[in-house]
């Protein structure tokens, strides 16, 4: 991708941050979101969100809407974000996805927000554009395709880029990360229930359930490989790690879909799947999870003449699987699963 190197005050303000849109077909990305606590998510998989430009209209500000949907700009050092001291996160205005911490924010002169590098790559779309007669890199939310500037190659190190950016693209949530209406409050979950292909499509059919991700959790080697994990010698598991709203779906009922897609009494095994990297497992992100976790457990016994061999443990690092293991059963919807899909309510 080609970057114009400006080295002018002048001819950088003059430039600001306009562009014409290359629009995505692609219905899915994977990014981070924001958690409830203010931490970044692991990378997951997420539904873009796609909506109508009639829909865009009522729900922005003319200034916003003008910005963001038609490439638009707002004038130098008039943003309000421009000089915000404040540390925390930048999200997209339109969807609520995380872009840029007050941690990469630098003072750049040129009269808009500036910073050296995104939350994650995925999380933004870098595009050729050819406007005004030269060629530039524009930058869109991954999520929702809204225009947020351009990047420059004239940043400070380490990466020697610099995010031009928009305020009026932008959200700032607050180190206190206060709740608002842009971002919901969302917490992470992961759980081993046999083959991760069925695992996420069972879960992802969730209401509440925004953004899923299966990798390989519990084990010692670092970045392991798909071919590594089923040889049994890194001690991990075939996992989901996903990001869920409380407000729509609680801990219990992913508990619940936990239970139902798999047989925690059986031993490092589900269905025709043999080996420790099929082992049934919780991982917990909070005490409030494992207590949910270990008071289940307790009342399914009771259903249960064999005993439930389902370990709670603390959640590990979370490796994501390669590319094509994520949501496989959406790219062959006649792939191999152990769950029967159609059974789930």
């Amino acid at each position: 991708m080609i970057r114009a190197f400006f080295v002018s005050f002048v001819f950088l303000s003059a430039l600001s941050c306009s562009s014409a849109k290359e629009a995505s077909k692609i219905s899915t990305f994977r990014g981070r979101l924001l958690l409830y606590n203010g931490t970044l998510s692991e990378v997951v998989s997420m539904d873009k969100v796609i909506k109508t430009d009639d829909q865009w209209k009522k729900e922005l500000t003319p200034d916003v809407y003008q910005i963001t949907r038609k490439a638009g700009t707002e004038c130098a050092f008039t943003g309000k974000l421009y000089e915000n001291p404040k540390k925390g996160i930048y999200t997209c205005v339109c969807c609520g996805l995380p872009l840029f911490t007050s941690d990469t924010k630098f003072n750049s002169g040129t009269g808009w927000p500036s910073f050296f590098q995104p939350v994650d790559p995925n999380n933004v779309v870098e595009i050729s554009d050819k406007s005004l007669g030269m060629i530039r890199t524009e930058v869109q939310c991954a999520r929702c395709g809204a225009h947020l500037g351009h990047v420059f190659e004239d940043g400070p190190k380490p990466t020697g880029l610099r995010y031009c950016m928009n305020s009026a693209a932008m959200s700032f949530i607050e180190k206190t990360f206060p709740q608002t209406g842009i971002s919901p409050k969302l917490e992470p979950a992961a759980f081993a229930a046999g083959c991760f292909w069925g695992v996420e499509e069972a879960f992802r059919r969730l209401n509440g359930v925004v953004a899923t991700s299966v990798g390989y959790m519990g084990g010692t080697v670092v970045h392991p490989t798909y071919e590594q994990v089923c040889q049994h010698h890194t001690g991990h598991a075939e996992s989901l790690y996903l990001v869920y709203d409380p407000s729509q779906v609680s801990y219990e009922k992913l508990l619940d879909r936990f239970w139902e897609i798999h047989d925690p009494t059986s031993l490092n095994k589900q269905g025709n799947d043999r080996g420790t990297q099929y082992r049934s497992e919780i991982f917990f992100y909070s005490k409030e999870q494992k207590s949910i976790a270990e008071k289940a457990i307790a009342a399914l016994q009771k259903s249960f003449s064999k005993p439930i061999v389902t370990p709670v443990t603390p959640a590990p690092v979370f490796w994501p699987a390669e590319e094509y293991h994520q949501r496989y059963l959406v790219a062959n919807p006649h792939g191999y699963c152990h769950i029967n899909l159609d059974a789930l309510k």
